[in-house]
């Protein structure tokens, strides 16, 4: 699937990315911190939620859709794990998949 994905927004600058990685806050023990990245794994969407108990039992979307502006560079070290991850999400989820 192409980054790219101005069919479903009309926004050419839209960009789809896919959950990557999921962690706890070090500093907060109620946020959860979701990385999303696009399929080449250079640029990523970073997302904090906040758990309002540790019974809490919303659901996680394998993507999104998200303006081009809002993404970082992500570091080098982290490139070929992000790019391989989002790849398996996309090959095994359909994007409106949630986990």
């Amino acid at each position: 699937m192409s980054t790219v994905d101005s069919s479903e927004t009309g926004d050419s600058d839209s960009v789809r990315v896919w959950l990557v990685e999921r962690t706890y806050g070090d500093d907060e023990l109620n946020i959860v911190i979701l990385v999303y990245a696009d399929e080449t794994g250079e640029r990523y969407f970073r997302k904090e939620r906040a758990l309002t108990s540790f019974t809490d039992e919303r659901e996680t979307p394998v993507s999104q859709t998200v303006s081009a502006d809002d993404l970082g560079r992500t570091d080098e070290a982290d490139r070929e794990r992000y790019a391989a991850e989002a790849d398996r999400m996309a090959d095994t989820h359909d994007p409106d998949d949630t986990v």
